[in-house]
């Protein structure tokens, strides 16, 4: 194949190792053999979702009973995969992969996707440092500290960006390449086999899947690079993570497409909030209450939760929990304190679930989550053989939203609207990942500050006191917030901090009267 294709910005420094014309061919030819089904996918989401918005009700395919009845299992997994007992995430800028990589984690999750602002120079210095860590070769000498690899590191896993996002800076035939062939892309044609002479293998999280035939995509995706590449069939492994409500659903269906290829499903559990008041947001029988008292033990998020577990066990794939938001803060002991035994209780929960292991954001609490799941698995490298025979899950039960003495209160209000603008005020600064209120907040939990916001606006929600909750009230707390923001940052910082368009972007996808699916698409275009 040769696709005309066209890089937009200047390839300076150590960018065009990875912007060769090899390399941006080999991404060309993805586009043209795969984009037209991927956009096909994404209109199907939309369909979908009016199917939903006219009454249609969530429910198991019928189509597949055959399938979720048999007793198939997927293809083995490698060895550096057995132990997944703590995964560190984190984005890919060089200084905070090495520390990630050091942390003493089992795995570590490079993240092009929540964690990292698209900008294009964070994009390629990311694979520039994928490269190198294979290599073992990444460092960095800040004038004040060196940072290099330990002799034992975690195993690397990435994850490109989501199906529904364009990379802006590529074009083939004159057209935007998907966001997600073009990481997937790059890092497979110079990661793959230096991961491989690494003793690993190329290794992905997949996210914002809403079916199997997203994972049927991704499947052929896999196959199409390994011929390619003259790379083994099956040597790549992908953990899907189940983040949208309507995925909860084609569970075995989608690990059966990718049962080659598969290393498990992870409970994405921000981004499954997010997916549920997206989803039902013409719905007012699903208007949720404050982000903080939607927890893992409500009963949508415990269906959801044991489903996976009995699900990925029955198949021999690894249950993957989620991640707890809180951080330690070196200045604050008492939030340090708090923090620990917050995410304890949680990796508890976790490992009594019948999970494999689980994710953390932060290397002070890799031993915390380890701790909890050595308790449990005594030993033993995973749980995969407990099958959780006792979940019974409907239907039904899926989307059972009601939250016992749930209320919507002012202060939800609030931290919804300060958090969304400090979030994307530094994602428009270029860091994907921002320590918000000792928690680490990325696109997902923005998602939800953002759709809460909408949705409370839509249904004429009122607060506990008994106030509506209109789009000028909105505005009138986001006065109070930005003069608050500034206050608290000061005036320098605040002029240089983009706050003014984290605004504007946020008032657009919180208070706009037609939904908006993805707060990153309008904000990439301020980027």
């Amino acid at each position: 194949m040769s696709n005309e294709f066209q890089w937009l910005r200047p390839i300076e420094g150590r960018h065009g190792e990875i912007l060769t014309t090899e390399a941006l061919q080999f991404v060309a030819d993805l586009e043209e053999k795969f984009g037209k089904r991927r956009l096909s996918l994404i209109r199907d989401r939309v369909a979908r979702q009016e199917e939903i918005d006219g009454g249609a009700e969530l429910d198991f395919l019928t189509a597949t009973e055959d399938l979720r009845a048999g007793g198939w299992k997927i293809a083995p997994i490698p060895a550096d995969l057995e132990n997944r007992r703590v995964e560190i995430t984190g984005p890919v800028d060089r200084k905070m992969m090495i520390n990630a990589l050091n942390s003493g984690a089992d795995t570590f999750m490079a993240d092009f996707e929540d964690a990292t602002s698209p900008i294009w120079s964070n994009l390629i210095d990311g694979h520039v440092n994928l490269v190198d860590a294979y290599r073992r070769d990444l460092s960095l000498d800040t004038g004040e500290k060196q940072y290099t690899l330990d002799e034992e590191i975690a195993t690397l896993i990435v994850r490109p960006r989501g199906w529904h996002l364009p990379e802006a800076n590529l074009l083939v035939d004159g057209e935007l390449v998907s966001a997600s062939l073009f990481d997937f892309g790059l890092y497979m044609f110079h990661g793959a086999r230096a991961a491989i002479e690494a003793g690993t293998g190329p290794y992905f999280y997949l996210p914002k899947l809403q079916s199997h035939l997203e994972a049927r995509l991704w499947n052929d995706v896999f196959t199409h690079a390994q011929d390619r590449l003259g790379i083994p069939h099956g040597t790549i492994k992908a953990t899907v993570l189940i983040e949208h409500i309507l995925a909860v659903y084609e569970m075995d269906e989608i690990l059966y497409e990718l049962r080659e290829h598969s290393s498990g499903l992870n409970a994405g559990r921000w981004d499954y909030i997010f997916s549920v008041i997206k989803t039902f947001r013409n719905h007012a029988d699903h208007v949720l209450p404050d982000r903080a008292q939607v927890t893992m033990t409500v009963p949508f998020m415990k269906a959801y939760t044991e489903l996976q577990v009995a699900t990925c066990h029955r198949r021999g794939a690894h249950a993957m929990g989620g991640m707890a938001a809180f951080i330690p803060n070196r200045r604050m002991p008492e939030v340090t304190e708090e923090a620990l035994e917050k995410v304890a209780a949680d990796k508890r929960r976790e490992a009594e679930m019948g999970y494999d292991g689980t994710w953390v954001a932060h290397p002070g609490l890799v031993e915390v989550a380890r701790a909890e799941f050595d308790r449990v698995l005594d030993g033993s490298p995973n749980q995969v053989e407990r099958l959780r025979d006792d979940v019974s899950v409907g239907a039904r039960d899926l989307v059972d939203t009601t939250i016992e003495n749930g209320s919507i209160t002012d202060a939800g209000i609030r931290t919804n609207v300060s958090v969304g603008i400090r979030y994307l005020a530094s994602w428009l600064s270029g860091v994907g990942a921002a320590a918000i209120d000792n928690l680490m907040e990325d696109a997902a939990t923005a998602e939800i500050s953002r759709s809460q916001i909408w949705q409370w606006v839509h249904h004429a929600a009122s607060t506990d006191d008994g106030v509506p909750i209109t789009a000028e009230r909105v505005r009138a707390i986001t006065d109070e917030e930005m003069a608050l923001i500034e206050n608290t940052v000061g005036e320098e910082d605040f002029a240089a901090g983009r706050f003014d368009e984290a605004r504007t972007v946020f008032e657009r996808v919180a208070l706009d009267p037609d939904y908006i699916d993805f707060l990153t698409l309008p904000a990439y275009e301020l980027l």
